[in-house]
């Protein structure tokens, strides 16, 4: 487990990308994880996502803030099937709740994100397939 820290800095440049986990996402899309804080329950990370990648249908536990930084997201669908489409530079928050069907990459693309609270990962039908937190997440990065 990450321990406790009252301040942290992280040199992007210098943290290697690795893949996200395939069962969360499709297309090739890589990650370098940031930051978790256990006593917030949040996590912070960077996405880099090629032409065409997505992300498994998820919903947010807790609430988001993103910056898209490089390139075009389509959320829900994006604003031709009733989500959004956020064209960088963008910011975007995500409530509590959000569903979140179809989250996908026209183009080449990247934004960070912190997270607060886990993703529940889901079938079509909602059910659960996983509940990612910042434990999992760092278990995953490695």
């Amino acid at each position: 487990m990450k321990p406790k820290t009252n301040e942290e800095y992280v040199q992007i440049d210098e943290v290697q990308w690795k893949p996200f986990p395939a069962a969360f996402s499709t297309g090739g899309i890589r990650w370098k994880l940031l930051n978790v804080s256990p006593g917030q329950g949040s996590w912070s990370a960077i996405f880099d996502c090629p032409a065409h990648s997505s992300f498994a249908a998820h919903i947010h536990a807790g609430p988001g803030e993103y910056l898209l930084t490089k390139g075009k997201m389509d959320v829900r669908g994006g604003e031709a099937n009733g989500g959004a489409t956020a064209i960088a530079p963008g910011y975007g928050f995500e409530s509590s709740g959000a569903r979140h069907d179809k989250t996908s990459f026209p183009i080449d693309s990247e934004f960070y994100m912190t997270f607060l609270g886990p993703l529940t990962f889901i079938k079509p039908d909602g059910s659960p397939i996983a509940v990612v937190g910042w434990e999992e997440v760092q278990g995953a990065w490695g």
